[in-house]
């Protein structure tokens, strides 16, 4: 594609807007539902984590703003919905879930601004590309874990689509910033098109595995209801040979 600053900005910002709230759906529903079942931990610590490197390789990489703020939003994000995994879904105390998420975001902070000094000066080209390439695999790892909870499942459940389907959008829009920067940065691209397929993979199997959860259920609720219909209608039948017995000793 042609060069075109006012596009790469554009897209850049639809991008960051998209990624600095799409976690904002997935916090309310914990929040709401008080639980964090089905939701993998891991897989909102390690985009957490991910985000720092990707933050890291934004800077040092001087890409435009708007991609440069994104990670750094969505880092919080993450960790916040971590947070929540930890006092909903591990039960541990109030204080304790705030001190391991605070805590976790404090000191990505403090790594992000490390590595940016440590290598920006030299501008390593191998040290920089580990760093685009890493927060890929942490990207891809994260969500593995939720794949595995899906597939314990047999369903999507406490995953918010809407929180998938913005973050998704988000690295589309991403996408496209890049193709209208003067040279294409193909690791960026690389992070944001993991982001796209794999939450675009847990939407699918939402639309498949959801319908068929429920209706699972609703004939394992049949299934019960007329097992305990039977087990009434037998329950009288049992106490019947009692009575012809009673007769007998009568006669006699």
């Amino acid at each position: 594609m042609p060069t075109n600053a006012v596009a790469e900005n554009v897209f850049g910002t639809l991008g960051t807007v998209c990624w600095s709230i799409q976690l904002v759906p997935q916090v309310w529903k914990s929040y709401r539902d008080k639980s964090t079942e089905g939701l993998s931990d891991w897989l909102v610590l390690s985009w957490g984590i991910a985000a720092g490197f990707l933050g890291i390789y934004a800077i040092v990489q001087n890409l435009n703003v708007p991609l440069i703020v994104q990670p750094q939003l969505f880092a919080l994000l993450c960790m916040i919905s971590w947070g929540q995994c930890q006092y909903y879904g591990s039960s541990r105390p109030k204080w304790q879930s705030l001190l391991l998420g605070g805590g976790a975001l404090a000191l990505l902070g403090v790594f992000e601004v490390a590595m940016v000094f440590a290598v920006r000066p030299s501008m390593n080209a191998s040290a920089i590309r580990f760093f685009g390439v890493f927060s890929s695999v942490l990207l891809a790892l994260g969500l593995s874990s939720q794949y595995y909870e899906i597939y314990q499942r047999k369903e999507v459940i406490g995953v918010s689509i809407a929180f998938m389907a913005v973050d998704l959008l988000g690295g589309v829009f991403s996408d496209l910033s890049l193709a209208f920067k003067p040279k294409f940065d193909s690791v960026a691209a690389a992070t944001y098109t993991v982001v796209v397929v794999m939450d675009g993979v847990v939407i699918l199997l939402a639309w498949i595995l959801n319908p068929l959860a429920r209706r699972r259920r609703a004939r394992e609720a049949l299934a019960l209801e007329v097992s305990s219909m039977d087990a009434e209608r037998t329950e009288p039948a049992e106490d019947q040979p009692a009575e012809p017995e009673m007769r007998e000793q009568g006669q006699v």
